[in-house]
């Protein structure tokens, strides 16, 4: 109908000779086009680029926006801050066209598309949900939030505005994350049996008001980095039957050393650790009963890996990242947003949840609990 309709106009109004019917006739041509093969109009205009914006301008935030350089479907549009003048000065300094002096004015702009949650664990939930309930859809820096009870209801959110939402936990977009998933998926290494991983630093500020020692804002070894080699150990194994852990409660309460073992229902163990008080290995090492991958210092940001197979000369395989590595994320993200789907495969919604369910369940044995448990 739209289409005999169209039809009709031009030819009541315009020759056929006329650069206007021409021009009338493709458009014509095209929307009959998307109507027969059940293609949404919007089709026919589709959007190449997601416009971001990010929440939070700190260390993170300035990672993720040198990532987007090297992305070939998202910019940069505006970023947010509480204070303005700090929006004003990382917009200057990053290009951006647009700041905003609090969260809920960037939260309200129809100009985004999607949003990067970069602040404090404690402030996850509440921004992305306050996002996602004006329509944006959002890539909350990892951990998700602080419980599993957050993120289910962030879940929950998410479905209920119909966007996408996906926890940032970059590594798991790394091209040579994606190879390890290939080898392990093949049986080259036989049945995987252990994992061993860590993650220690010792930063160099010791603040107990800041994000890494502070209870109020969710801080803690294992929130901040223990969710990595955590989040290895369910991409090769899934959800552990067992766990055994302990850890160092620091002064300001927060846990600033902690050991766990995951036990797996094939007989199969992952060990990890993560600490605030020394730098460590940052090794990953896979075995199997037919071989081994080890994934070399900085298992968290993967470049290099070695292969050893029974019988056979170790395989060293590097691949540096093009960019700082957070543009593979924001890819991949951005490919999910114009593709109009809600979840991403590589890191599911299920999975997070599944995480922190895991991560609420180690800080019940360690007797160690957030502000936001009780609210």
């Amino acid at each position: 109908m739209v289409r005999l309709i169209s039809f009709k106009f031009q030819f009541s109004i315009y020759p056929p000779h006329s650069p206007i019917f021409r021009v009338s006739s493709t458009f014509s041509f095209a929307l009959h086009s998307c109507l027969i093969f059940r293609q949404p109009f919007k089709m026919f205009f589709m959007q190449k680029q997601i416009r971001w914006g990010i929440l939070g301008l700190g260390r993170i935030a300035r990672s993720f926006a040198e990532g987007l350089k090297h992305t070939s479907n998202g910019t940069l549009h505006c970023v947010g801050s509480r204070d303005l003048n700090k929006a004003m000065t990382f917009a200057k300094e990053w290009k951006v066209a647009n700041s905003s002096g609090s969260y809920e004015e960037l939260a309200e702009r129809q100009d985004i598309d999607a949003v990067y949650v970069a602040t404090p664990h404690s402030e996850h939930a509440r921004l992305a949900t306050l996002c996602m309930n004006h329509g944006k859809a959002v890539l909350c820096e990892k951990p998700m939030a602080v419980n599993a009870l957050q993120v289910d209801s962030m879940i929950r959110c998410a479905k209920e505005n119909e966007v996408l939402l996906m926890e940032g936990m970059w590594t798991r977009f790394a091209p040579l994350m994606v190879e390890i998933r290939k080898i392990l998926r093949s049986g080259a290494l036989g049945e995987i049996k252990t994992l061993q991983a860590d993650f220690g630093f010792r930063p160099q500020s010791r603040d107990p008001n800041s994000r890494l020692f502070s209870k109020t804002l969710a801080g803690g070894s294992m929130l901040d980095i223990g969710v990595y080699p955590i989040s290895l150990s369910f991409m090769v194994f899934g959800k552990p039957s067992k766990i055994i852990t302990d850890c160092h409660l620091g002064e300001t309460g927060v846990d600033e050393q902690a050991a766990y073992v995951f036990k797996y229902p094939e007989n199969q163990m992952a060990v990890l650790h993560s600490s605030l008080q020394v730098e460590t290995a940052q090794e990953a090492f896979i075995s199997g009963t037919e071989g081994t991958l080890k994934i070399h210092k900085q298992c968290w940001r993967p470049q290099k890996i070695t292969v050893t197979k029974k019988g056979l000369e170790p395989e060293v395989i590097s691949m540096p990242f093009e960019g700082n590595g957070f543009n593979y994320e924001a890819e991949s993200f951005g490919k999910l947003f114009l593709a109009g789907e809600k979840e991403s495969p590589i890191m599911p919604l299920e999975e997070s949840l599944s995480i922190h369910q895991v991560m609420d369940e180690i800080r019940e044995k360690w007797g160690m609990v957030y502000p936001m448990d009780e609210e």
